[in-house]
């Protein structure tokens, strides 16, 4: 399965705003990249001048989404997106093939699952996802404030 271009519904046909610095890498879906794409993001945002604070959130949510990709999809590769504007930084990572009906954030202290989404939403301003363009995998994002 090819990964699409356009990260998001909300991204796709829209060019984003000026002074919108856009990074995008791809990795194999497998435990090891995780780390590889929190070293990528870190580098990147240390490029555009990004304060600590928000590096550090931005890692964890690099990682978190990553993570969720390798365990819980049938995908080969994951493309991640970083857009960094005045309003903060946008996080965008999609897959090749996901679990039917979405991420879960876990509703329970007993679940084992979903826990690292509920850390993607305390930290972030908004989050969510939707099936990539031409179907091929979901897009999940997050929305960072500058700290």
């Amino acid at each position: 399965m090819v990964l699409s271009n356009a990260m998001t519904s909300h991204q796709a046909g829209l060019r984003p705003p000026p002074g919108t610095d856009r990074y995008r890498f791809e990795l194999p879906a497998r435990p090891d990249a995780v780390s590889r794409a929190r070293r990528l993001t870190c580098g990147r945002l240390d490029s555009w001048a990004v304060g600590d604070e928000t590096r550090g959130t931005a890692a964890l949510v690099v990682s978190e989404l990553f993570t969720n990709a390798v365990m819980h999809t049938a995908s080969a590769r994951i493309v991640c997106e970083l857009r960094h504007s005045d309003t903060g930084i946008r996080i965008a990572v999609q897959d090749e093939g996901f679990e039917p009906g979405g991420p879960k954030v876990c509703e329970t202290p007993e679940d084992e699952n979903g826990r690292g989404l509920l850390l993607v939403a305390a930290v972030s301003t908004s989050w969510g996802s939707q099936m990539a363009a031409g179907g091929a995998g979901r897009v999940v994002w997050a929305q960072l404030p500058h700290a």
